[in-house]
């Protein structure tokens, strides 16, 4: 029994936060232990072209009667993501501006945490006009792409949940 007891604990991830450091679960505490054993299919797929331990191309399955060959969204963008080739400055256009401009991706984070915060500070009801608890902001909302896998779309599930949005949609599940 307390070798049962031991293990729950040992897997609970509160305790990993614990003992790593990790206090707010945003490391490597986030991930289970099914998804760190994970590993790319890349080596046994017959429609991802690898070269030099890199993937070079993604191939539709062209004896598919639904896409014929074509890709999906998620399969479009497998590659980039595999690859990790990441933005590392994005275009903003300035509100009423005509041009786009350069900015780093640590300003534009800052920036869009900076307008959630002030959207869920000036749109927040906690109670609605019979004094029922609300505890919501009907200011954002969310829409996961199609590129997210299940356990992204989880992670951003309980973000916009915990921030109050209500409208909180993924196309994975359609």
């Amino acid at each position: 029994m307390r070798n049962r007891i031991a293990e729950l604990i040992e897997r609970w991830p509160v305790a990993r936060q614990l003992r790593s450091g990790d206090f707010f679960g945003r490391g490597e505490t986030s991930a289970s232990r099914r998804t760190r054993e994970l590993q790319p299919h890349i080596e046994e797929a017959e429609l991802v072209h690898v070269k030099h331990e890199k993937v070079v191309n993604i191939e539709g399955d062209p004896d598919s009667p639904i896409s014929r060959g074509r890709l999906c969204p998620k399969g479009a963008a497998t590659r980039s993501l595999v690859t990790g080739n990441r933005l590392e400055r994005v275009l903003y256009r300035r509100p009423h501006g005509t041009t786009w401009e350069e900015i780093g991706l640590d300003q534009a984070m800052d920036m869009i945490a900076d307008r959630v915060i002030a959207t869920r500070r000036n749109t927040w009801e906690d109670r609605d006009e019979q004094g029922r608890v609300l505890h919501r902001t009907l200011g954002f909302a969310h829409l996961g792409g199609a590129t997210l896998d299940n356990e992204e779309n989880y992670l951003l599930k309980k973000l916009y949940t915990a921030l109050g949005a209500l409208q909180i949609e993924n196309q994975a599940r359609i």
